[in-house]
């Protein structure tokens, strides 16, 4: 894309500067013609969107590289490399063409059979039964599998599932030795057996269902001076409500979780994934994910080549391959895949923006049923567009993407469709609204809070490590068009989250009727400064914030990047030049914008205590001045502070290195406590920065398994924590679980208390998905029983 940026010429690039919306169908139609003209546009769209006979697509099955991998593979089990083999059956099955063969065998039914045998060995039986039956979907006379199969429900206890999979296996088997050691195996699984009575199994993973519904809760969408449109609440909503859900119009996986998350349903994915039928790029957790994306299963296969109607009497045998549990092909949605689904370039190399951009297109033309005109994507969204706000350098990527889009689909889904100025506008329109209106679809890492008995112990010898375990991390992007409708706000009143593809909007608080309904456009964007915040929103979403967070003095933002006063007895507040010109901004806001009083008091921390405040009579004056405490006008070198705390950090970055190699310096720590010491009397109280350098400080005790330092220096960071942003805040919740965990190593039975309002506060923001979201939360209350106990 940069080597067509740099050939448009600057006569275009001016008129792309200062386009507006209503410029854009004649501007398009100007880079559209321009382009067209350019043999290097041609050659691009040929890479990116020319069909695999044609090339080696990128994303392409290639039945050689899937056979070359298959043969590492049972090298790899042969030699006992487990791990190495399972990636090369996994890859192999991503390439394997759905119709190839290899000695006989349909080769995607082997290399299903392979990785079955691979996990029963592994001791992953579950994975294993699902395999052998995926590949019995596709062919239903292979003996091996339904001799392996057998196996695995032996394993399982599911005993008339293994005598009936034995027996198919016996019945297809074709050499008399086979079917003498099938016959010695069925007589073993009975004796073993008799008088038992099995436990059945389900074979496969059911959908993720939403227990909790929303209640009865009548929403308004309003217009405001201020915000433009957004969502209020007609009705008081009590804390912790779940006031709305929704399914995406549209979902994109980003490209750094391709590997390991659903392409789909975006959660982790199991060790057994399943690919794409037709090419080599999405992988999916289960066959539900692959066929709601795809539109296409395994069975397709078989029943196009009749597999099912072979002359031999044993075929009647073959229907019940998935114990009662066939997929229903019939589809209540569009495939959102299927488009993309030609092996061709361009769905993997596009910006996953642009990608999303193309399954809006076609999912609104599939619905109408029309497939030449880029239809009117504003109306069918109704969703703000944020195209004049732009950066010059931003637009031209738009517009060039838009094109680039449209001949991409042009050549995989729809050849009549049309390509104009106006078709192209549409999708440069299109990408500005996924700019502003999408929203990150989260999950939380937490890798280090494994489902086992014996995980405290683990953590008590410094093998796991619980305070370096929570992190949210972005895996998709999706555009849900009820949930657009609600502003932003820095002090949001209610939280997103996601279940699979699902979004869920709570209360966190209690929502007085007319009162605006509005959540944070970013995990973690509350928890920043203001001048941090305000930046991140006009650069991200081009507007600027005038939530109660940013359009009032709030004590928090003066502190959580503030200095202490030179005054030991002193508890004012000293600002830097960028947060004092950030918080006089507030004091000169429209009284169109803001007709309360502009010094928010309310909160944990009383403005009064960090600040010397003098109002006038009108309450709408404070005064404020880089390097003077705000409470007692002390004066304090402020550069050579700043140059103090720099060097702090140095000390505790490489603690913080350490702690991540796990490879403990006898110097490191020492030399991080007198850096910790040192930001104390350097840097205010509640200053985030100590918070952030005490929790590195109890990561390194209990990385060396000395627990009563590291739970006096979590309690710290807890108690900044709640004073910046309240007791009953998410970024407080995480910190005590945190803290539990290393009370119940030390065997504290007050950990139950911390646990139980830990518990609390998840609860508040997740509801009853919260043990789901968060499965450590069951290990701490396990281990909580087992403490009072």
């Amino acid at each position: 894309m940069e080597k067509l940026k740099c050939l448009v010429p600057e006569s275009l690039k001016r008129r792309v500067a200062e386009s507006s919306i209503d410029h854009l169908p004649s501007l398009s139609s100007s880079l559209l013609q321009y382009f067209l003209s350019l043999p290097q546009f041609h050659q691009m769209i040929s890479e990116l969107a020319a069909e695999p006979s044609t090339q080696a697509g990128l994303c392409a099955k290639n039945k050689g590289a899937a056979l070359e991998l298959k043969q590492k593979g049972n090298q790899c089990y042969s030699s006992g490399d487990h791990s190495q083999a399972l990636r090369c059956y996994s890859q192999a099955l991503r390439l394997a063409p759905i119709d190839a063969h290899d000695t006989g065998k349909n080769l995607v039914a082997t290399l299903y059979l392979n990785r079955a045998s691979l996990f029963h060995k592994m001791g992953l039986p579950m994975e294993s039964l699902r395999d052998c039956s995926r590949a019995l979907e596709i062919s239903p006379s292979y003996p091996k599998v339904w001799y392996r199969r057998g196996k695995v429900n032996a394993t399982l206890g599911n005993y008339e599932d293994a005598v009936h999979d034995l027996t198919v296996a016996k019945n297809m088997e074709t050499s008399i030795g086979g079917k003498k050691q099938i016959e010695s195996e069925l007589e073993i699984l009975a004796q073993h057996h008799e008088n038992k009575s099995a436990k059945p199994v389900h074979h496969s993973r059911k959908s993720v269902r939403i227990p909790d519904v929303p209640q009865q809760i009548k929403l308004q969408c309003v217009e405001t001076a201020d915000k433009g449109r957004g969502m209020i609440s007609q009705v008081d909503i009590p804390e912790a409500s779940l006031i709305h859900t929704e399914e995406p119009y549209a979902v994109v996986i980003l490209k750094q979780y391709r590997e390991t998350h659903c392409h789909y349903c975006l959660n982790e994915l199991p060790a057994d994934t399943i690919p794409c039928v037709s090419c080599s790029l999405p992988l999916y957790c289960s066959q539900h994910c692959q066929m709601q994306a795809g539109g296409q299963i395994h069975v397709n296969y078989s029943s196009k080549i009749n597999i099912h109607k072979k002359k031999s009497n044993r075929s009647e045998e073959c229907p019940d391959i998935n114990g009662g549990n066939n997929c229903d092909p019939k589809l209540d949605h569009i495939p959102e895949h299927k488009h993309e689904c030609q092996g061709v370039h361009w769905p993997a190399i596009l910006p996953s923006d642009v990608v999303l951009a193309g399954r809006v297109l076609v999912k609104s033309m599939e619905q109408k049923g029309q497939f030449t005109d880029v239809p009117n994507l504003s109306e069918i969204l109704g969703l703000c567009e944020s195209y004049s706000k732009m950066l010059p350098e931003s637009k031209l990527e738009l517009h060039i993407y838009s094109i680039v889009l449209l001949f991409c689909l042009q050549c995989s889904y729809s050849p009549e469709m049309s390509i104009n100025g106006n078709s192209t506008s549409q999708i440069v329109i299109l990408l500005s609204q996924i700019r502003v209106n999408s929203m990150a679809i989260v999950r939380m890492k937490s890798n280090d809070f494994p489902e086992q008995q014996n995980w405290f112990q683990k953590f008590s010898s410094g093998e796991a490590d619980v305070a370096s375990s929570l992190e949210q991390v972005r895996v998709g992007q999706a555009l849900y068009r009820a949930a657009s409708l609600f502003n932003h706000s820095c002090k949001p009143n209610i939280h997103a989250y996601y279940i699979s593809r699902s979004l869920l909007l709570r209360t966190t608080e209690f929502v007085a009727e007319g009162c605006p309904l509005e959540l944070s456009y970013g995990p973690q964007v509350g928890q920043w400064d203001c001048k941090d915040r305000l930046r991140f929103l006009e650069e991200e979403y081009f507007f600027r914030c005038w939530c109660r967070g940013c359009s009032k003095v709030n004590a928090s933002d003066l502190v959580i990047s503030g200095f202490c006063c030179v005054n030991p007895n002193c508890s004012g507040v000293v600002l830097d030049n960028l947060v004092v010109n950030c918080e006089k901004k507030k004091l000169n806001i429209p009284e169109t914008i803001s007709n309360e009083s502009q010094v928010h008091e309310s909160g944990d921390i009383d403005v009064k205590k960090v600040a010397h405040i003098s109002l006038d009579q009108t309450h709408s004056s404070l005064h404020i001045d880089p390097g003077y405490c705000l409470k007692c006008g002390s004066y304090c070198n402020f550069s050579s502070r700043s140059e103090e705390v720099k060097k702090a950090w140095i000390d505790l970055r490489r603690l913080q290195d350490s702690i991540a190699s796990k490879d403990m310096c006898s110097t490191r720590l020492p030399d991080a406590l007198r850096s910790l010491g040192l930001l104390r009397s350097t840097l205010h109280a509640y200053n985030k920065s100590i918070a952030e350098a005490e929790d590195i400080v109890a990561k390194a005790f209990c990385l060396i398994g000395d627990f009563q330092p590291a739970r006096d220096h979590c309690k710290s960071s807890i108690e900044i924590l709640e004073m910046l942003y309240g007791p009953n805040h998410i970024a407080v919740g995480n910190e005590l679980v945190k803290l539990s965990s290393i009370q119940l190593a030390m065997g504290d039975s007050t950990a139950a208390n911390h646990i139980n309002r830990a518990s609390e506060i998840f609860c508040k923001y997740y509801g009853p998905h919260a043990p789901t979201i968060f499965p450590y939360l069951r290990v701490l209350e396990r281990e909580r029983c087992r403490v009072i106990s």
